[in-house]
């Protein structure tokens, strides 16, 4: 199975659930190219993951970071965030 099989529908943003389980979860996202994930807040750790792609992340604080195929970020909970897609990107957010 590919993980971009799991987003059926072309919208800007999809996200599917990966795994679940009594301690955490796991989500796929995809994100368009130029479409952005609008900011939001988590309320516990989370950490992001380029699985292919190219995405910025950035934050309330001031914090921007060009994320790759392999590259992730730590997410604080609190914290307002959001992420635009340079290219078409498929991420995981593991919390």
């Amino acid at each position: 199975m590919n993980i971009k099989e799991l987003h059926t529908e072309q919208k800007a943003v999809s996200a599917v659930s990966l795994f679940k389980s009594e301690n955490g979860i796991a989500n796929a996202i995809q994100i368009q190219k130029n479409e952005t994930l609008k900011e939001h807040i988590t309320k516990i750790p989370a950490l992001l993951l380029c699985v292919e792609g190219e995405v910025v992340f950035e934050n309330e604080k001031g914090e921007k970071q060009t994320l790759l195929s392999g590259d992730y970020v730590n997410i604080e909970p609190n914290v307002k965030h959001w992420v635009v897609a340079n290219e078409t990107s498929q991420l995981v957010l593991i919390k």
